[in-house]
């Protein structure tokens, strides 16, 4: 059913597309309360008009077309939006949709009291019109709210950026449009403001909320040449901060373009509603003529009085069989879960990715940036003595002097000593002499010893004698005068949550989590062990990882989970690809159709159990939406239903059908 929803401006799923790009969000909020107010208005107006035409009728006995020029007042009011819908569907030669359901039941029962020997139904028609309408309203103030609940996503949308500009003797700050302004300029961010762009921080100091993209309540701290993103709050210090990329190219518009375009994919059980219209109505307007045509010539063959009993049914037949309840409350059902998601800091790119990640039976991960941090740390320090308490103290000593030879370093590894001693940079000892040796490591003089950092063919190299460590990881050896002293054991850290997010996909029934990594085999063998993986592959390209997951894919449905730029092709080519947002690459967030905004991996597990969920929602609508009808079709053909019956069950279920797919707001995970 091309169900393009009553034209209100607050619209169905796929009328936001360009509206961020003109008006503000609050605005369309105020415009959507204003359409659902006006809609209340005229709900109401016609309902005492409909209760002063019962009263024109019980009072005074007009002939039937006098009668009708009364009860016109309140349909065409309630029903006229309804009535032109029902005409564009026949022009434009797409007419079997609700509203032309709607119009041609009411306009029959209008017309049956024309009829000889009929009751006249003019209240029925006028009373169907306004309870389709309160089912209308109920679906604009259902969309409404999950639309603020994706909008409360465009809470991170900045309004205005602050441009320093010199010129002459002092700067100024200009207030520019956050579109305006280009890569490269300094801006200023005050406590409470939004970022408006990406960017580094040239000066100062500040704590930012991140709350709105990751649902991290934590504040971070950011200082001089760290990265910030856009739609963090600045809380604490006045920050200036150089930006990176223009505003089509930053994480808030990325974010909001995400989401507006969500609704484009459109789920499996959505496209099979869209179907199971376009086949259903007309069958149902054709039966509904059979049933008034043929019982009422078979009686009139048979000399009986002409009746219009059958005719009435049909138009009852007509009223229950529209399927608004489903034509609404499905795609409503989808839209929550991916609100209701979005307030978790999971954003879902479209419902048929619901459909897909429910199904999920392997989650595959790449191992660097995904379940570990991507970022080296001194795991262990070994010392070469064996008395107990020397050894602390020389392990100590160790790192010392290491943090200094390393102190130039450029490579990870030397990032990783220095961090490990951070006062290495105020203890005051003097390094000389600095010497790198390409391929074996540095040598310098701390303190006026001479201290050799490096591995193995380094210690050869000045006649040490090393011995290897049990240890995974990358083992960097350390000589004093020539001596051996020890060594550290350096590795990428696991993140706090890996082990909680793969224990709980095994309990939501996952049948195999999977790790692919280019990483050496004995450093993948240590992580898949400590996190309890179903199996590991090491030293992949992502070509190899492609041809792994296109055999997991042979039986079975297939997320991957990545954040590299390596990953894209993978993520592109699993049944759902799921993206870490927060230090992602933006080929790797294109590619995905799920993206995690704070790195955690344990949102995985979350993000399948609300898809879970809301899949089950959509199927109890549609189960208790056709059953209903069912119903209420057999009553009405074998006469037990009367018009209120009918209304009941196309526009009651309607409204708890939308009332069942609101649940899908507020996700409890």
């Amino acid at each position: 059913m091309a169900h393009d929803h009553h034209h209100h401006d607050h619209g169905d799923a796929c009328n936001c597309e360009h509206h961020h790009e003109h008006t503000h969000e609050h605005e369309h909020e105020h415009h959507h309360e204003h359409s659902l107010r006006g809609q209340l208005l005229l709900i109401a107006a016609t309902a005492v008009l409909l209760g002063a035409a019962v009263w024109v009728e019980h009072t005074f006995s007009l002939p039937a077309w006098q009668l009708l020029l009364v009860y016109l007042i309140p349909y065409l009011l309630i029903g006229h939006d309804t009535l032109k819908e029902a005409w564009e569907g026949v022009t434009e030669g797409d007419m079997f949709n609700e509203h032309f359901l709607m119009a041609v039941a009411t306009i029959g029962a209008l017309a049956i009291g024309f009829l000889p020997g009929a009751e006249t139904q003019f209240p029925e028609a006028v009373f169907v019109m306004l309870f389709f309408q309160v089912g209308e309203l109920f679906e604009g103030y259902a969309e409404g709210k999950s639309r603020e609940s994706i909008e409360h996503l465009m809470d991170i949308r900045p309004d205005v950026a602050h441009v320093e500009e010199v010129r002459g003797e002092k700067p100024e700050v200009r207030d520019v449009s956050p579109e305006e302004v280009a890569v490269g300029s300094i801006i200023v961010v005050r406590p409470g403001e939004k970022v408006p762009l990406d960017g580094v921080v040239t000066e100062g100091r500040t704590t930012l909320n991140t709350v709105a993209l990751t649902g991290e309540s934590m504040p971070r701290s950011a200082d001089v040449g760290d990265e910030v993103v856009s739609g963090c709050v600045n809380l604490s210090g006045v920050i200036h901060m150089r930006t990176t990329k223009d505003f089509g190219e930053s994480t808030v518009s990325k974010i909001i373009d995400l989401v507006e375009h969500a609704s484009e994919h459109k789920s499996q059980s959505e496209t099979f509603i869209t179907r199971f219209s376009r086949v259903y109505t007309p069958i149902v307007v054709i039966a509904a003529l059979l049933l008034a045509i043929i019982p009422t010539l078979w009686t009139t063959i048979q000399g009986d009085t002409f009746t219009v009993k059958w005719i009435y049914r049909a138009l009852l037949f007509l009223v229950v069989s529209c399927p608004c309840a489903l034509v609404l409350s499905v795609p409503l059902t989808f839209f929550g879960g991916i609100g209701g998601a979005s307030r978790r800091g999971i954003l879902i790119k479209g419902a048929n990715y619901i459909d897909m990640l429910a199904k999920v039976d392997t989650v595959v991960f790449d191992k660097t940036g995904t379940l570990t941090h991507g970022q080296f740390a001194v795991e262990a320090v070994h010392g070469a003595d064996e008395d107990q308490a020397v050894q602390e103290a020389r392990e100590r000593q160790l790192l010392h002097l290491a943090a200094h030879v390393e102190h130039f370093s450029t490579h990870p590894i030397g990032a990783a000593l220095r961090d490990a001693f951070p006062d290495e940079a105020t203890d005051g000892c003097e390094v000389t002499d600095v010497e790198e040796v390409a391929g074996q490591g540095i040598k310098a003089r701390v303190a006026g010893q001479l201290v050799c950092v490096g591995n193995g063919k380094l210690m050869d190299a000045i006649g040490a004698q090393w011995h290897d460590c049990h240890q995974t990881g990358t083992i960097i050896h350390i000589a004093i005068d020539g001596q051996y002293a020890g060594h550290v054991v350096i590795n990428d850290r696991i993140k706090d949550d890996s082990a909680e997010a793969i224990s709980r996909l095994h309990r939501l029934g996952v049948k195999r989590t999977v790790m692919l990594t280019g990483d050496r085999q004995e450093v993948a063998a240590h992580v898949a062990q400590q996190l309890q993986l179903s199996e590991y592959h090491a030293g992949l390209l992502p070509a190899d990882k492609v041809a792994h997951v296109e055999r997991l894919l042979a039986d079975g449905s297939v997320a991957f989970v990545g954040d590299g730029i390596n990953d894209a092709p993978v993520l592109a080519r699993a049944d759902v690809g799921i993206a870490m947002g927060g230090l992602g690459s933006d080929a790797a967030i294109e590619a995905a159709d799920v993206v995690l905004m704070d790195d955690q991996p344990s949102k995985i597990a979350t993000a399948i159990s609300i898809a879970r969920r809301t899949l089950g929602i959509a199927r109890q609508n549609v189960v208790m939406a056709i059953g209903i009808k069912l119903l209420v079709l057999v009553l009405a053909v074998v006469g037990l239903a009367t018009m209120w019956l009918a209304v009941f069950a196309d526009v009651g279920v309607t409204v708890l059908a939308v009332l069942n797919a609101m649940r899908t707001l507020n996700n409890k995970q």
